[in-house]
């Protein structure tokens, strides 16, 4: 099945590093970050596995929780683990499930969905379209995906970063413009007219264009 921004996010039960899951019942009421690797011990995802433990406050604040997925075993993923704190510096604090059967990567179209085989004899080249991400709202739905390279580590800057600018996005008639940050100016969406927009923001805006104005953030 191929998955789309806006779609329902495939459901699950799996095995983790915390014990059995139910992804929904998991991601509960607020948001959640959902990072894939195509194998255990390999050098990338263990700087990556690593930067994201530092990053969890930052998440938590966000009410985003964070799970990870290889595809090897739980007993692998907590053998990994070990490593990952003595390079990284930072303690994995946060799910890693073990999809040694693919399920769940199939299930979110990270892998050709005839694609088989044990995970101890699959290397990362058979996976390596395993290196995704998904942010997901409390209403499950996906809002963002990413697909990288194995040879390139993630900006989980920007992943967070695009968290911010959804959140505020979903609660106001914004949008954000290129490299936005917190704290920046906002766009104000064409959908909401000028003499909405003097309700909303009495302070002004500048409009560069007619379909261009730029406010500041809300609060």
């Amino acid at each position: 099945m191929t998955i789309r921004i806006g779609d329902e996010a495939p459901n699950f039960t799996a095995e983790t590093t915390e014990g059995e899951i139910n992804f929904h019942q998991w991601i509960g009421d607020g948001w959640a970050l959902l990072f894939s690797h195509p194998k255990d011990f390999t050098p990338v995802c263990t700087t990556e596995l690593g930067f994201v433990a530092g990053m969890q406050p930052e998440f938590t604040k966000r009410n985003c929780k964070i799970i990870g997925l290889s595809i090897d075993s739980v007993q692998d993923h907590s053998e990994w683990l070990g490593d990952i704190e003595e390079t990284q510096g930072n303690a994995v604090n946060y799910p890693l499930i073990g999809d040694t059967d693919l399920k769940v990567a199939k299930l979110y179209d990270m892998i050709h969905p005839n694609a088989s085989g044990k995970a101890s004899e699959r290397t990362a080249v058979d996976n390596a379209t395993i290196r995704s991400v998904f942010l997901i709202g409390p209403d499950k739905l996906i809002k963002f995906i990413v697909t990288y390279p194995m040879t390139t580590g993630r900006n989980f800057n920007e992943v967070l970063r695009v968290l911010d600018s959804i959140q505020l996005t979903a609660q106001h008639q914004v949008a954000t413009p290129v490299n936005w940050q917190q704290g920046e100016d906002v766009i104000i969406v064409p959908s909401v007219s000028d003499e909405e927009a003097e309700k909303k923001y009495p302070e002004g805006w500048r409009a560069p264009k007619p379909y261009l104005r730029l406010v500041k953030t809300p609060k």
